[in-house]
């Protein structure tokens, strides 16, 4: 099944076993992959399923579902403060590779950019594209650009403190380790549902006192990520690169 070709559809594609395969997918699969008539590909509606499917005409074919298990035994949140230019499409990228199930990106006091609605539906694009290079079973949210306290505030009313865990990054100061705070497997409650991580990562020049103080009050732990200064792009990657060693299974 790793040498099929993979391709993200929309559950409504899906109708009786057949696959309505858009203009995009047919050209896709005919011109790009060079696929033709009766060749099977995978098919993932990025909620978690995937299906073995046979190329016919303008649709496919249903074969088979398919079980894959590349997700990780935690959901992870990331906020992370927008980076200037182009810097968050990597920080989409990378971090939907590692694993992330939601991306919160937020305006600090420090934040340069202020996003349109076409860099929003980009971000989505990317990591649906992402999600299928690195075979996941599901496509991250990403959330729409707020400002930090906004996010502190929707992110804590869909919380369950008994199984979670918040962390902000902070460049300068005395602070634990990420990978020393992060509670091992054997700590996990599993009577309680899935373990919840959120971890904020800041913009250029850091987060400002009052929203490490703003996060501190939302039971958000400060947290560094070493010894070295990071860029508003690397850290999220570092953090998303710690929690996956820890909890992949």
């Amino acid at each position: 099944m790793s040498q099929l070709q993979r391709i993200a559809i929309a559950p409504s594609q899906l109708q009786q076993g057949q696959i309505l395969l858009t203009k995009e997918q047919q050209h896709y699969l005919g011109r790009v992959l060079r696929l033709r008539e009766g060749d099977r590909f995978i098919a993932m509606d990025g909620r978690g399923k995937w299906w073995l499917a046979q190329l016919a005409g303008e649709q496919a074919q249903v074969l088979e579902p398919l079980t894959v298990e590349t997700e990780l035994p935690v959901s992870i949140t990331l906020m992370v403060a927008l980076p200037k230019g182009n810097g968050f499409d990597e920080v989409v990228r990378c971090c939907t590779e590692l694993g992330v199930t939601c991306i919160a990106p937020v305006l600090s006091d420090r934040t340069l950019l202020h996003p349109s609605l076409q860099k929003l539906e980009r971000w989505r694009r990317i990591a649906a594209e992402a999600a299928e290079q690195s075979e996941r079973s599901f496509v991250p949210t990403i959330l729409e650009p707020v400002a930090f306290n906004t996010g502190l505030s929707l992110v804590m009313g869909h919380l369950s403190f008994a199984n979670s865990q918040q962390y902000i990054c902070v460049a300068r100061g005395e602070f634990p380790h990420l990978k020393d705070c992060l509670q091992h497997k054997g700590q996990m409650t599993n009577d309680k549902g899935q373990m919840t991580i959120i971890i904020a990562t800041g913009p250029e020049g850091g987060w400002t006192t009052p929203e490490i103080e703003n996060a501190k009050s939302a039971g958000f732990q400060p947290v560094s990520l070493g010894r070295r200064i990071l860029r508003a792009v690397t850290a999220p990657v570092v953090a998303l690169s710690l929690i996956t060693a820890t909890y992949e299974v």
